[in-house]
Parts: C-alpha cells; sequence; structure tokens
C-alpha cells in the first residue's frame, strides 16, 4: 500500500526484453445511490499543491468569481461546470507533463486536464481535493483507456466532482486509485534504462453485468 492506501503491484525486470503484458481484470459492483464516502484518515494532505495543480493568478480568480464565499456542494458543481465550459475536451491537446495553469490558459484539455484545475480551483479556497483515476461505464470510446475526476472534502466526506461529464454523482465510475495529482494514481507508471524507444498501448472493456434473479 502506498501513503494514500493504493494497492500497488511492483515489477523490476533485469533482463533485455521486447515488450511487456500486463493483464488485469474485475467486477465492480456500485451502490447507485451512494453520494459521498467517508474515511477516517485526515483530509488535510489533499491541501497541498503540486506541480501539477499549482493555483496561478488565473485560476485563483476563477475560483473564487464562480464561488466566491461559499464553501459547500452546490459552489463546487458550478466550479465544475463553469471549468467544463471553459476547457473544451480535446484529445491530444496535451501531455501527461502539462500543469492545469497551462491548460486553463490554453483552454483544451482532457479528463486530466479538467481534474487539475478542479483540484487547483478548490485547494485555492481551502477546500481539501484529491484526484482519482478510473474508469467510466459510457457509450463513448473517449475515456475507455483511462479516466480521472476529482473528489473533495465537504463536511465529513469524499464528494466526487467530474467535470468532463458534468457529474456530481459517481454512479457510473470505477475507482482505481487516488492521489495529490495524476502522478500519484496513473494506473501504470515507470522508468528503464537503456536505448532503443519505448511505445505504451491500453484496451479496455468496461461493461454492465446483467443480473440474473432467481426464481
Amino acid at each position: 500500500l502506498d501513503p494514500y492506501g493504493n494497492i500497488l503491484h511492483v515489477l523490476t525486470m533485469d533482463e533485455p526484453h521486447e515488450s511487456i503484458v500486463i493483464g488485469a481484470s474485475g467486477q465492480v459492483e456500485i451502490d447507485v445511490l451512494r453520494e459521498c464516502e467517508h474515511e477516517r484518515q485526515s483530509a488535510l494532505p489533499f491541501l497541498r499543491f503540486t506541480r501539477l495543480t499549482e493555483a496561478d493568478a488565473a485560476l485563483r480568480g476563477f475560483a473564487q468569481q464562480h464561488c466566491k464565499q461559499r464553501r459547500d456542494r452546490g459552489a463546487l458543481i458550478d466550479l465544475m461546470h463553469a471549468l467544463h465550459g471553459h476547457i473544451s475536451y480535446l484529445t491530444g491537446s496535451t501531455a501527461v507533463e502539462t500543469s492545469a495553469a497551462e491548460a486553463f490558459a490554453g483552454q483544451q484539455g482532457v479528463c486530466q486536464d479538467h481534474a487539475h484545475a478542479f483540484l487547483a480551483c478548490a485547494r485555492s479556497l481551502g477546500i481539501p481535493a484529491r484526484y482519482v483515476s478510473g474508469y467510466l461505464l459510457t457509450d463513448s470510446d473517449d475515456h475507455l483507456a483511462s479516466h480521472a475526476w476529482a473528489e473533495a472534502w465537504l463536511d465529513g466526506a469524499w464528494y466526487s466532482f467530474d467535470v468532463t461529464n458534468c457529474l456530481a454523482k459517481p454512479e457510473r465510475h470505477l475507482k482505481l486509485a487516488i492521489g495529490l495529482d495524476y502522478l500519484d494514481a496513473c494506473p501504470v507508471r515507470g522508468m528503464r534504462r537503456g536505448g532503443g524507444t519505448e511505445q505504451m498501448h491500453a484496451l479496455v472493456e468496461v461493461s454492465p453485468q446483467l443480473k440474473v434473479q432467481k426464481q
């Protein structure tokens, strides 16, 4: 387990190799009626900014403009919708090292950038917020490789805010990991030494499982 409670699997390869294939499968049961998640751990570490979630003057002003003095769920839902309108979803417009400030200034990004911008705004308001990576049950192929959203600490619980889809309930979300930003919660991360080049390809299938009631 890492400091955030995520389960980690570590692989070390010290022999020459051409490829590594990682496969995983499972079943997830989602309670569509649950709107928040309670935890005993302190939420204060999620007030800390990182390089990817640093709030510059533009992000701080944007958060203050849309939330003003409000620090409740309604304010963050308004913020979620405002960020969705400001940062257009465009595949390939940013990279994994793009910061929230850069995506906000360019007004383009993907779900990772939406989540980072939300974290930057929420933390600038004094609200603990964390990055969530996982998968989304959807008819679109845009988020199948991986999806990202944010959770904010309000009234003693974590509430979800999916800026990309303007969803404030995690009724179609499969949580994989949490962290301060993408680098803490990305599904696969690694480093290597040696020559050559590398590429990573992901193939994901998310489908509903129908329950059969016994007679």
